[in-house]
C-alpha cells in the first residue's frame, strides 16, 4: 500500500516539482494539495494523507497555524492524524521549532537532495527514527525554551520501567530503533513496543516530541 502524501505550499511550481518527484516512487502517492494553511485543514480532512509536507511561510494561515489545526482535528477525531514534515529554507529556523512544538514530526530543508526528502517521508511515516537528529537537536539548542510542560517529569518518568527509561534516554538522543536494539541487545520489535509504551505514558505524539520533552526538561 502506498504512503499517501499531501503538499501544502503557496508556490504552485514548487508543488508541481514535489508531485512529480513523489509520484515517481512506487510506494508514494500525492493525494492532495493546498496553497495556504487554512485550505490545508479541509484538504487533509478530505484526502486523509499519511504524511503532509508543510511550508512554513504562507498567506492566510502559516504552517504553524495549519499544523496546530490539523493536530487539533486529529485529537478531536480520536486519531493520531497525519505526520507533518515542515519545509523550511534554512536549518536554524525558529518557526520550524514552533511547528514541531505544535505537533510537526520533523523538518526538511527546501533545497535538500531529492533522495533525502523521499527518505524523510518514509522515515516519518514508519515512526522508527527522528529525521536528522543532529539538526533537530541544534535547532532546539538555539530556539528551545526550557520551560517545563504541564506535569512533573520526575513523576512521569517514575512511571516508566527501568528498561523503558533506558530506551527513552537513547531515543531522546535521536537513536533509531535499530541503533537502540543494538545498544540494548534486544530486537527492533521489542524496541518498538517499549517506545510505544513510553509515548503513551508520557502523552507524547511521536519520537520528535519525545526529543523535545527531554530537551525542555533538561534530560539530555
Amino acid at each position: 500500500m502506498s504512503i499517501r502524501v499531501a503538499l501544502v505550499d503557496d508556490q504552485p511550481l514548487f508543488r508541481s516539482g514535489l508531485r512529480m518527484l513523489i509520484d515517481s516512487q512506487d510506494d508514494l502517492e500525492v493525494v492532495g494539495e493546498a496553497g495556504d494553511g487554512e485550505a490545508a485543514r479541509g484538504m487533509v480532512r478530505d484526502a486523509k494523507p499519511d504524511v503532509v509536507l508543510m511550508d512554513i511561510r504562507m498567506p492566510v494561515a502559516d504552517g504553524i497555524q495549519a499544523t496546530q489545526g490539523i493536530v487539533a482535528d486529529a485529537v478531536a477525531g480520536g486519531s493520531i492524524g497525519p505526520r507533518i514534515l515542515v519545509l523550511t529554507t534554512f536549518d536554524l529556523d525558529e518557526n520550524a521549532a514552533k511547528a514541531i512544538r505544535a505537533g510537526a514530526s520533523g523538518f526538511v530543508l527546501k533545497d535538500a537532495e531529492p533522495e533525502f526528502l523521499l527518505a524523510a517521508i518514509r522515515t516519518v511515516h514508519s515512526g522508527t527514527a527522528v529525521i536528522a537528529p543532529a539538526a533537530t537537536a541544534e535547532l532546539f539548542q538555539h530556539f528551545g525554551e526550557r520551560a517545563p510542560r504541564p506535569g512533573d517529569p520526575d513523576v512521569e518518568l517514575a512511571d516508566l520501567s527501568t528498561r523503558e527509561r533506558e530506551i527513552f534516554m537513547l531515543a531522546a538522543r535521536g537513536l533509531s530503533n535499530s541503533e537502540i536494539a543494538k545498544a540494548e541487545f534486544v530486537s527492533e520489535a521489542t524496541v518498538k513496543t517499549h517506545i510505544s509504551r513510553v509515548l503513551a505514558k508520557l502523552r507524547l505524539r511521536d519520537r520528535v516530541q519525545l526529543v523535545v520533552y527531554a530537551f525542555e526538561h533538561r534530560l539530555v
